[in-house]
């Protein structure tokens, strides 16, 4: 006898003002089960997930629970029958607690905040994800307020859990705890939809995987052990040539980032920042790898002019920048990729075109007017150069997708020509053809000349493309590594504070 689905979509239809996001895409997810949700980026994941989870109502098809026919109207509808989402863009209110947020919308009486705050504390406690519950969130990195987001599920004992990128923003050792956590999860009886570009993540968490491609699904419900890495990204893709290689070294030139004895104070006004010190040089790629928040964040904020430093210096191109605004170093050749897309990269009110030119719109005027067609057609050019996937150009845009936000940006940025690019999680939540295309955008600017200091989370990334690797734990540099003659383990020890002596800095 079949078993009844945890999950049925069937026939979902989903239509935007010029784009079919979902065009009769259909899902099974079945209990006990890690799910994986494959596909490249405009694909129709995010948009399918959003119908199953109450935020969108699909134009046409069914969602089916447990063989029982639901038509969501509101997530709220969602969360009650049992669904949970941890979206890839963070849904949180800034000037809430941790614990605020985790049981905002949850409590049905009043509760006393210790306690709210003890039982957030052994919730995350249990599952591995460390926090502060009394810490405002304003005050946590990127990877911490994801932990908020997952926690927020997991205090509503969603039956049916939706990851979305979850482990984007985590080290491989806290991506394989959250593997374990998933599978703990799986053999409670509950259904876990685990949606990732990282498919070396998928084939060791999930138990089957479904693929989309163009908003329709091409391969459902696929056995993993069965299936390797590159049969799937074939199917996503229809190639198979997209595994990282290491590119060519090259001998770097002259000093174009320099810092010296380097210090900060944090969202908390504790030091955040230890005396950095650290050079890139033209032609080369510098990697900083640690667990989020070690101070990546508060060092890349004091290098783009956001936040003030305490001692020493930033030297740009020979010319200290130590006070000087954003803009103004800006205007001396710096390119700055932050983390957080839609908060500091782009305005979401604004339009595609407007997000386009924030840059560049000086030279998109006659006298004190914009000249509209030079913005759009420069605005095309950059979606078509960068494969952006969007609608009409002169929509807001947070109606993109966020690896289309993330294409949209770093096209923006790299287009302008810099000398110094700082890039903060440049491929966080794009797919496999978008973090390829990123890579040797990165690569090809180290090519050309350009000094790049690549910030990420992602150790596999870092390994691939950095020409020398450093360490960053508690705020301050602990090690440098040559990535080419290092071992993973070893560079794991060090983002956990263990500093191997051969791994010295």
């Amino acid at each position: 006898m079949t078993q009844t689905a945890a999950v049925e979509l069937v026939d979902i239809w989903k239509r935007f003002p010029g784009v079919v996001a979902n065009a009769g895409a259909h899902l099974r997810i079945d209990r006990g089960t890690v799910h994986a949700v494959l596909g490249e980026n405009g694909a129709g994941k995010s948009t399918l997930m959003n119908v199953l989870s109450g935020v969108y109502r699909p134009d046409e098809g069914e969602v089916r629970l447990d063989g029982v026919l639901h038509r969501f109207h509101t997530p709220a509808d969602a969360l009650t029958a049992g669904i949970g989402m941890v979206h890839q863009e963070f849904r949180l209110v800034p000037s809430f607690t941790v614990a605020e947020n985790v049981v905002l919308g949850a409590a049905e009486r009043i509760l006393r905040r210790q306690d709210v705050e003890a039982r957030v504390d052994e919730l995350a406690r249990r599952f591995g994800l460390a926090t502060e519950p009394d810490r405002p969130v304003w005050q946590l990195s990127m990877g911490e307020r994801q932990r908020v987001e997952i926690l927020k599920a997991l205090w509503r004992d969603a039956r049916i859990l939706i990851l979305d990128e979850p482990t984007a923003v985590l080290t491989p050792n806290e991506a394989n705890e959250l593997g374990g956590v998933l599978r703990h999860m799986a053999d409670d009886g509950r259904s876990v939809i685990f949606i990732s570009h990282k498919l070396h993540e998928v084939t060791g968490f999930c138990d089957v995987a479904t693929v989309l491609r163009g908003g329709e699904t091409v391969a459902a419900s696929l056995p993993v052990a069965g299936t390797d890495a590159a049969t799937l990204a074939g199917l996503m893709v229809g190639s198979t040539s997209l595994a990282g290689e290491r590119p060519p070294a090259r001998a770097p030139g002259e000093v174009r980032l320099a810092v010296s004895g380097l210090c900060a104070l944090g969202d908390r006004g504790l030091p955040a920042v230890h005396d950095i010190n650290l050079e890139v040089r033209s032609g080369e790629i510098v990697g900083i790898a640690g667990v989020a928040g070690n101070g990546q964040r508060e060092l890349v904020q004091v290098l783009a002019g956001l936040r003030s430093a305490t001692d020493g210096t930033v030297d740009l191109g020979g010319k200290d920048v130590t006070t000087d605004p954003p803009r103004r170093r800006f205007g001396s050749g710096l390119c700055y990729i932050p983390e957080d897309r839609l908060g500091v990269g782009l305005a979401p009110r604004l339009s595609v075109v407007e997000n386009a030119v924030l840059r560049s719109y000086a030279q998109h005027r006659r006298g004190p007017f914009l000249l509209e067609a030079s913005m759009t057609a420069h605005c095309q050019d950059l979606v078509d150069r960068f494969g952006v996937r969007t609608g009409p150009l002169g929509d807001p845009v947070a109606g993109l997708s966020g690896g289309n936000l993330q294409r949209l940006l770093v096209g923006r940025e790299l287009g302008s020509g810099p000398g110094v690019v700082v890039a903060a999680q440049p491929t966080r939540g794009l797919d496999v053809q978008g973090v390829k295309a990123i890579q040797d955008l990165l690569v090809a600017e180290r090519d050309t000349g350009t000094a790049v200091l690549l910030i990420s989370e992602d150790l596999d990334e870092l390994l691939t493309l950095s020409d020398r690797l450093l360490v960053m734990h508690q705020g301050r540099i602990l090690a440098e590594f040559d990535p080419r003659n290092s071992e993973r383990s070893i560079i794991g020890e060090a983002m956990a504070g263990h500093l191997p002596e051969e791994g010295a800095a």
